[in-house]
């Protein structure tokens, strides 16, 4: 069964039986929000301490995505003001090319290690099968 948390315009939804990992849920669900325009710049997130209750899930992991997302540039934490939605504007085609391979991997993932793959296979397979580079000699 998954967790819901509505925040005004918001609402983050985790599934727990996906396979995909909680952070990455997380980061997925507001990389959407900001390429649907859920979210917007200034939009203020909850805490990761009431996130992490509200969900019923370990703070770490909500600092985990929150860290990725601030380091993406989407978030901004103020010392003692909270976290926002970043004021830069990452490219919409890059925010939409982000989520589109945050839910490709995501259903991936789940399919993949519903079905018993082990990461290792998975990576060496999908080394096998993504283009390369032009070698340079």
């Amino acid at each position: 069964m998954g967790r819901n948390l509505q925040n005004g315009r918001f609402a983050f939804a985790l599934d727990l039986h996906t396979g995909v990992p909680v952070y990455r849920q997380l980061i997925d669900q507001v990389r959407t929000g900001i390429a649907s325009g859920s979210l917007t710049a200034g939009d203020q997130l909850p805490t990761v301490r009431q996130l992490a209750v509200d969900l019923a899930i370990n703070p770490n992991t909500v600092m985990r995505a929150y860290r990725e997302l601030e380091l993406g540039g989407l978030l901004e934490t103020q010392q003692g003001t909270g976290t926002f939605i970043s004021e830069k504007k990452p490219e919409k085609k890059t925010v939409e090319r982000e989520r589109q391979l945050g839910q490709m991997a995501g259903e991936f993932a789940a399919r993949a290690g519903a079905a018993g793959f082990t990461l290792e296979e998975l990576i060496d397979r999908l080394r096998e099968l993504l283009p390369r580079p032009a070698q340079r000699r």
